[in-house]
C-alpha cells in the first residue's frame, strides 16, 4: 500500500512507464505547493480543470467548502487522482475540506503538497477521514475523535473545534457505514451526529459534510432536529448536484448496474444566540466531474462544493 505513491516520490526508477515519469517530471513531485496560488500547479489535469469557471475571488464575509470521497481504497491511477483533487483545490481555494477514504499515502502526499493547509487526520491504519484547513482564513482550536461504538467497518467522527473570521464554528465530518444491509448501524451513527450537532453552545455554527450512505428513507426514520438543514434541501434540492454516487455517469468502478444516489451530504446547524453572525447556505455543486488524463475520474464519488454567507 506504502507504494502506490512511489512513482511520485522516485521518477528517476528505470522501471516506471516512460509517460508516467513525463507525467512525475512535469508536476515537480519534490516540491511543496501552495494551494492558495492560483495555477493549479500540482494537477496533470490542470488544463481541464482550468475550462471550470472559477468561483468569485475570495470574499472575507463567506466561507466555503469542499466535502469529498475520495476513495483512496482504489490504488489504481491514484497519483494522478490524487493531483486531480489537488488542482480542484486550487481552483476553488476552499476554506475547509472534509475528505473520507483517505489512506496513509494520501495523506503524505497531501502534506508535502498542501503546504498552504492544516491537515488533521481521523486515524492512522488502513482508511479514514481527514479535514484541512486553510491557514490563511481557519485557525484550529482542538480536534477530536468520535468512536462509533458498533462499528464494523472503522468508522468514526471527525470534530475540530475552529475560529474563522472571529466566529465559531464546530466542524464535523464522517464516512457512514456502507452497503444496504447495514442501514440499522448506518442510522446509529446518523443520530450520534445529530445529538453532537443540537448538543453544540448556541455561538456556535456546526456544519457537517461527509459520505453518509444514506438513504431517504433512513433519514425520515431518524429525522432531522428542527435546529439541523440538509443545505441540498435548503438550496432548492437543485437536480444537478442531486447525485453523488452516478455509476450512470462515473465510470471508475465497473458494476453491472445503474445506482444513482445521494451518498454525500452537508448539514448545518446554525447559532442562535443573538448577535452572533449567522452562516447561511447559499451556493452548491458538485465537483470532480471532468475526466483526468489517465482516462478516470478524481473518484468514483463525485465531491460537493458549497459556500455560507455571513448574515
Amino acid at each position: 500500500m506504502e507504494r502506490v505513491f512511489e512513482i511520485e516520490d522516485s521518477p528517476e526508477r528505470d522501471a516506471s512507464p516512460k509517460s508516467k515519469r513525463k507525467k512525475v517530471e512535469d508536476s515537480a513531485p519534490g516540491a511543496c505547493i501552495d494551494l492558495t496560488e492560483d495555477k493549479p500547479a500540482c494537477s496533470s489535469d490542470a488544463n481541464t480543470a482550468k475550462t471550470k469557471q472559477k468561483p468569485s475571488e475570495e470574499d472575507d464575509n463567506k466561507l466555503s467548502l469542499i466535502s469529498w470521497n475520495v476513495d483512496g481504497l482504489d490504488t489504481d491511477n491514484l497519483p494522478e487522482r490524487a493531483r486531480g483533487l489537488c488542482s480542484y483545490l486550487v481552483l476553488y481555494t476552499p476554506d475547509v475540506v472534509f475528505l473520507q477514504e483517505l489512506i496513509p499515502p494520501y495523506v503524505q502526499y497531501l502534506r508535502k503538497r498542501a503546504v498552504s493547509y492544516t491537515l488533521i487526520e481521523g486515524g492512522e491504519d488502513g482508511y479514514f477521514t481527514g479535514m484541512m484547513l486553510k491557514k490563511s482564513r481557519v485557525k484550529l482550536l482542538e480536534s477530536q475523535i468520535v468512536t462509533y461504538p458498533t462499528t464494523k467497518m472503522m468508522r468514526n467522527l471527525l470534530i475540530a473545534q475552529v475560529k474563522f473570521k472571529g466566529q465559531d464554528l464546530c466542524l464535523m465530518t464522517s464516512h457512514f457505514e456502507s452497503c444496504k444491509g447495514y442501514a440499522e448501524e448506518r442510522m446509529k451513527q446518523l443520530r450520534v451526529v445529530m445529538q453532537r450537532m443540537t448538543e453544540a453552545p448556541d455561538d456556535v455554527t456546526v456544519l457537517f459534510g461527509g459520505d453518509t450512505n444514506l438513504r431517504d428513507t433512513e433519514v425520515a426514520k431518524v429525522g432531522l432536529p428542527s435546529s439541523v438543514c440538509d443545505v441540498w434541501e435548503r438550496l432548492g434540492k437543485q437536480e444537478h448536484c442531486r447525485y453523488t454516487w452516478d455509476t450512470k455517469a462515473n465510470s471508475n468502478k465497473t458494476v453491472p448496474y445503474i445506482s444513482r444516489c445521494r451518498f454525500d451530504r452537508v448539514y448545518v446547524r446554525l447559532a442562535t444566540r443573538e448577535g452572533v453572525p449567522h452562516l447561511a447556505p447559499d451556493h452548491m455543486a458538485l465537483v470532480g466531474l471532468e475526466k483526468l488524463d489517465c482516462g478516470r475520474y478524481t473518484s468514483d464519488h463525485w465531491g460537493i462544493y458549497c459556500s455560507f454567507s455571513a448574515g
